[in-house]
């Protein structure tokens, strides 16, 4: 690890840093999320009562960064007593920081905002790594892997199955295999319109005035003793990203009118 690399890590975990990054990247962010679109929120009531620590959000995935910075606006929304709603951002002046977010690391490296936006909690994480000089496998790294569950232990972590922003690409098992250890409250969200409203980076507008729709769902019943097959299953379905839910989108295009 290089020194810049060891200053970074070090200030993505001190909070009054955290609480700076979120002033400015929210400050940016609001004017998009609710006056040039639209943010239809519902299901919050599902976070007032949730622990501090060991809650794990799940979500498909539209763009790279427009998604976990709405999640992080209604979660500092939702500290300050505000329901399925933003409001006044004046949550911004003391937000909810004990929360990060699991992005890939070569999507974090690419631009000065994703290095400041890094500083916000993220958890970077290799989609592929090298053994013996051939990539071996997609998927979580181990030592990625322990830092998601370190996290766990301290804060809520939002992650994304898929790992892309492609819609109904199948889950990565390594979210069933951190289910299975740690045991946490597992949340289901489901974010739709910002695929039309922003670029694949989630930085820049491509239709204005786009319905943009976040919604929580209850607690996911697991059985943690299941195999990791099948709770991957069950978040995958909840987060209306499976076959079934596939299909049932390919007939809705077929039927609606264009």
């Amino acid at each position: 690890m290089s020194f810049i690399s060891s200053i970074s890590d070090r200030l993505r975990h001190f909070h009054p840093v955290r609480k700076i990054v979120y002033l400015i990247v929210g400050a940016f962010s609001y004017p998009g999320l609710t006056m040039v679109n639209r943010l239809k929120i519902t299901g919050t009531e599902h976070l007032k009562d949730l622990p501090r620590r060991r809650v794990l959000f799940v979500s498909n995935h539209q763009t790279y960064f427009a998604d976990v910075i709405t999640f992080l606006h209604i979660f500092c929304a939702v500290k300050w007593g505000k329901m399925n709603r933003l409001g006044v951002p004046y949550y911004l002046l003391n937000p909810f920081t004990r929360v990060n977010y699991v992005a890939a690391e070569e999507t974090m490296k690419g631009s000065f905002i994703s290095r400041l936006f890094l500083l916000a909690g993220g958890l970077t994480v290799k989609r592929t790594w090298r053994e013996g000089g051939k990539e071996v496998r997609r998927g979580l790294d181990p030592s990625d892997t322990r830092k998601i569950t370190r996290a766990l232990e301290n804060n809520w972590v939002i992650t994304f199955p898929q790992g892309t922003t492609k819609p109904f690409a199948p889950g990565r098992k390594g979210t069933a295999l951190i289910i299975k250890q740690i045991k946490p409250v597992v949340i289901p969200v489901v974010v739709s319109g910002f695929w039309r409203a922003f670029n694949k980076k989630g930085l820049k507008f491509k239709k204005k005035g786009s319905l943009l729709s976040v919604t929580f769902k209850e607690p996911l019943q697991i059985n943690y003793e299941d195999s990791a097959e099948n709770i991957l299953a069950q978040v995958m379905d909840a987060i209306e990203q499976s076959k079934k839910h596939m299909m049932m989108g390919k007939h809705h295009w077929l039927t609606t009118d264009k």
